[in-house]
């Protein structure tokens, strides 16, 4: 099991969702209606008396025209010079696994570096992962499996994978331990954050495990 520092990822989705839905000046009864949510259930969500599933976020992220992974973190100031401590990494917990931002989400540039940390059996789900710029892995620690299209890549300890990422992709922890893995993106098109599509997989993941 990986060890979680749970002040770390503890987020209040419900007043980020109020926050966001005020920024954007929308009501809470058009919200309502747009997401084919009830007024009610949305209430209870902001004042933190329900936790929304992901299945109603990716609804509430869709009628608000935002990315899902708005609900689990701030838009950060962009910078031209980022100094990251460990201690201070953007983290988001998916099931299985959990993500952390290495300044990618700060940095002006057009690159973002972050980690994923993957129980057994951890992945992006079943629907591949496509976005422009290329994507670098280096695997740490374990065993993770990539799937560039049709091929089957499967990096140990020290391997690393280079690809076009707008070749279909998605990732699983096939293994019986955690897998550590280093993940590179560069050359994405403005205002494009590829991490966001990492972040949103795994959360459907948790998604399609949960109904099961």
């Amino acid at each position: 099991m990986i060890d979680y520092d749970k002040d770390a990822i503890s987020i209040d989705v419900g007043g980020r969702l109020r926050e966001l839905r005020q920024g954007i000046g929308m009501s809470m009864r058009a919200l309502a209606r747009m997401s084919s949510l009830s007024a009610n259930a949305l209430s209870m969500i902001e004042r933190g008396k329900t936790s929304p599933s992901v299945s109603t976020l990716y609804k509430l992220s869709t009628a608000m025209g935002i990315p899902i992974t708005s609900f689990f973190r701030e838009q950060p100031t962009q910078k031209d010079v980022v100094f990251c401590k460990a201690s201070e990494r953007t983290r988001v917990q998916f099931m299985r696994g959990l993500w952390e931002g290495l300044g990618g989400e700060m940095f002006i540039g057009r690159v973002e570096p972050f980690m994923l940390t993957l129980e057994s059996g951890a992945s992006s789900g079943p629907f591949g992962i496509q976005h422009t710029g290329h994507e670098f892995v280096y695997c740490l620690r374990g065993n993770l499996t990539y799937m560039v299209e049709n091929q089957h890549y499967l990096l140990e300890a020290g391997d690393s994978l280079l690809f076009a990422a707008e070749l279909r992709h998605k990732w699983r922890n096939p293994g019986k331990i955690v897998t550590n893995a280093l993940v590179v993106v560069s050359g994405f098109s403005k205002d494009e954050s590829p991490s966001e599509y990492h972040i949103s997989s795994g959360l459907a993941a948790e998604e399609e495990i949960q109904s099961e």
